[in-house]
């Protein structure tokens, strides 16, 4: 049986919004497209099972997330990210990938009674049914299994829910959206291309965050049109223009494939101080995606724990019923609320990978 949820009319007080925002968000699924906490435990042996403070900064940069504050907060679900290291060679990366997926997958079996593995709707539901948080697994950064296709077909099972093309470096498969790149933009390479259609034939999500401009338009001419994009954490240019953020043509290839776009929570990203800005700012860009494109193609996608800024009113996971309080308060529906929550990027896992 799921346990228990908080008392909302408590939680409202202590956040100081409306009993009606904490209802909603506990009322709807809540889903979270990226979550990078695992690099912690991998790089800090920071323990997940734990439940810690704010950290040596305040929340900054680490300390958004662990598993007792996931379950405080009452979130649903989550993707929980493999982030690949670039400098190792293509073989070594293979492997530490292998060594990670297996590590990853240790640590939430080790708490099977409220956390699950999920790898399409129908695990999702059940894990639900039975009040666990449901874990979907990433890899940000292609080339984790970039050695060959044989690479990515041996070692890439259905635990991965999504594959993050490139990160902050180019690769083998093609060109990142990051200022310290070196050389020009040359978008995917042809053994990208190949990636991305062996990612359709496989049903992983292809996710074109981070990739450059040429890359993503290379990314969309050669993805399956059956089947869903998606970004996973981003900004909007449309509300401030910014190397990391897409455009509103951007955010209609995405829209036309069904796909949908995960918000990210860098406040310097969204246009505030680098210091950390105002939950306001994450409702900002998701108007804009909402205006563009409508309200299927709008989620969440924190980044949490990948050395970011929140906002300082939503510094970590436990403060998420705010941006429900705060998209009422821009007189949206309960409908659209939810489909921004977690129920857009169940559609999107559901026309993957069926129900």
């Amino acid at each position: 049986m799921p346990p228990p949820a908080r008392d909302a009319a408590k939680w409202a007080s202590v956040l100081g919004i409306s009993t009606e925002a904490v209802e909603l968000y506990q009322a709807s699924e809540v889903i979270d497209l990226h979550i990078d906490s695992y690099i912690w435990s991998r790089i800090f042996s920071y323990d997940l099972h734990a439940r810690h403070g704010r950290g040596l900064f305040g929340a900054r940069f680490y300390s958004q997330v662990d598993f007792p504050r996931v379950l405080e907060a009452e979130l649903s679900g989550a993707t929980w990210i493999i982030t690949t290291n670039p400098w190792r060679s293509a073989a070594g990366r293979a492997r530490a990938f292998s060594r990670n997926l297996q590590r990853i997958r240790a640590i939430f079996d080790a708490a099977p009674e409220r956390f699950r593995i999920v790898r399409n709707l129908s695990e999702y539901r059940l894990a639900r049914e039975a009040g666990q948080h449901a874990a979907f697994l990433g890899v940000q950064g292609g080339n984790a299994l970039d050695e060959n296709l044989e690479a990515l077909d041996r070692l890439i099972d259905d635990w991965i829910l999504r594959i993050t093309l490139v990160h902050l470096t180019s690769s083998r498969l093609g060109t990142t959206s990051s200022p310290i790149r070196l050389g020009k933009d040359a978008g995917l390479s042809d053994f990208g291309r190949d990636y991305v259609r062996r990612l359709n034939e496989k049903r992983v999500l292809v996710d074109l965050a981070h990739i450059s401009k040429k890359g993503f338009a290379d990314a969309v001419q050669v993805h399956d049109s059956s089947q869903p994009l998606i970004v996973t954490h981003t900004g909007i240019s449309g509300v401030f223009e910014h190397w990391r953020n897409l455009d509103d043509d951007q955010l209609r290839a995405i829209a036309d494939t069904g796909g949908t776009i995960g918000v990210m929570y860098q406040s310097s990203f969204l246009g505030d101080a680098s210091w950390g800005g105002k939950a306001e700012a994450i409702v900002d860009h998701l108007a804009h995606i909402v205006k563009t494109v409508g309200e299927d193609h709008a989620s969440l996608g924190s980044d949490w724990d990948g050395a970011i800024v929140p906002p300082r009113d939503m510094a970590t996971v436990l403060e998420l019923p705010r941006l429900v309080q705060l998209m009422l308060d821009r007189g949206w529906s309960s409908d659209r609320v939810q489909k921004i929550l977690g129920d857009n990027f169940l559609r999107v896992v559901g026309d993957l990978r069926g129900a």
